[in-house]
């Protein structure tokens, strides 16, 4: 039987930390760290993830302020109000709810943040610090997935990583920032071939497809760590993750739930880039 990797209990252990770091910059600039989101459009999951956002703000003290914009908006007037956010001093962190609206050149938009207000980890001098092992921004959900498994104290140097999934928001990340932690790391993805025979030789596997059940019983072996980043609503409603986590559950010998698992810690994460930003921003 496996341990639970319980996200929301290391989340809130985050959460703690950072609450704490925004008391001390109170104190010693005597001003509050601020979050910019900008939505645009109206997508009904994105307004569910910024009202979460929202909230997770407040509970820590940082300031967040979201600019709704329409989807009639055009892409000049999107990056206009990337380039005034990014001016102006007391915005910290600049957050685009993704997926934009298809219309709109997303890699254009998200190149106007200044990297020191990337709290998302995504423009190419972020991306480049994190290939090449120097100080910046990593994204939320991979820096998320390597503090769930230091809480847990499991061992990732020299350890055989699968990474089933190779997004730019997750897979290509974390699989830099699993090797800058000296892991062994193989990235998979929907042209890999024979998938199976290389999560049965690894130590941790993580899910990060978006494909309900996809890891299954036989695909790792006894003892290895299940990290599962895939939310998948079914048709029933229920919400599942990529790997079949009661059948898994036996023979892992760590797990994350969906939900309960990375996903809270993708927010907390958040908040913590949002005084990176800060830090970066008044202390270099």
């Amino acid at each position: 039987m496996s341990e639970l990797i319980d996200g929301k209990l290391v989340a809130k252990h985050i959460r703690l930390q950072v609450k704490e770091k925004v008391n001390n910059i109170n104190e010693k600039y005597n001003t509050t760290p601020t979050l910019a989101v900008v939505f645009v459009g109206d997508n009904p999951a994105s307004q569910i993830y910024i009202n979460n956002k929202v909230k997770s703000c407040e509970k820590v003290n940082i300031i967040s302020i979201v600019e709704k914009m329409d989807e009639s908006s055009s892409q000049e007037e999107v990056e206009n109000k990337i380039k005034t956010l990014a001016e102006d001093p007391k915005i910290n962190g600049i957050l685009v709810q993704l997926p934009l609206p298809k219309k709109f050149d997303q890699e254009k938009i998200i190149s106007l943040i200044p990297e020191n207000k990337d709290v998302d980890g995504l423009t190419k001098l972020n991306v480049a610090n994190l290939v090449t092992n120097q100080k910046g921004i990593v994204p939320c959900t991979p820096k998320g997935v390597v503090d769930l498994l230091k809480y847990y104290n499991i061992e990732i140097q020299g350890k055989r990583v699968a990474i089933i999934g190779r997004s730019m928001l997750v897979g290509k990340p974390l699989f830099n920032l699993l090797t800058n932690l000296n892991a062994t790391v193989t990235l998979c993805h929907s042209k890999t071939k024979n998938i199976e025979t290389i999560t049965k030789e690894s130590d941790i596997v993580v899910c990060a497809l978006g494909k309900p059940f996809f890891l299954k019983e036989n695909m790792i072996k006894e003892g290895a760590v299940v990290i599962d980043v895939g939310i998948n609503r079914l048709d029933d409603g229920r919400v599942v993750g990529d790997a079949d986590f009661e059948n898994l559950k036996e023979k892992a010998s760590y797990i994350t739930p969906v939900p309960g698992g990375c996903g809270p810690m993708t927010v907390a994460e958040l908040l913590d880039n949002t005084i990176d930003c800060f830090l970066q921003q008044h202390e270099g």
